[in-house]
């Protein structure tokens, strides 16, 4: 299994990148959108309008860093605390079946950039 490992540290960087490349994208199509969507949630937010620029942005790079593995151990600790508290803000409803299957998967995905930040990107990749 070891000899697969280069690739397989490539291909979960691929799928862990994913989501959030996508994410940001599409946030930075529509930040209006977004907005109300976080403004929905009811969480005293602090200017929501300047945050989501934040949120984009992070998301982007964050991602963009960890498909390329350059500088993929930063990102992937950021990008695992971001997810966390996205979990908890917009997905922690108890008795809302989707949103619990949603705050695991957050979760999950925390748990994955929290290994790939402890081991970094694999062969194909700088840190």
């Amino acid at each position: 299994m070891t000899a697969l490992n280069p690739l397989l540290s490539l291909i979960g960087r691929v799928l862990l990148s994913a989501i959030f490349i996508l994410g940001g994208y599409n946030k930075l199509m529509n930040p209006a959108g977004t907005v109300g969507y976080m403004k929905s949630a009811l969480i005293p937010i602090p200017s929501p309008e300047l945050m989501v620029w934040g949120v984009i942005a992070l998301e982007l790079l964050g991602g963009l860093a960890i498909l390329f593995g350059v500088l993929s151990r930063s990102a992937a600790f950021l990008l695992a605390g971001f997810t966390i508290v996205a979990a908890i803000l917009f997905h922690w409803k108890p008795g809302d079946q989707i949103q619990h299957l949603m705050f695991m998967k957050n979760l999950g995905i925390a748990g994955g950039l929290m290994l790939l930040a402890a081991n970094g990107p694999g062969r194909w990749g700088r840190g």
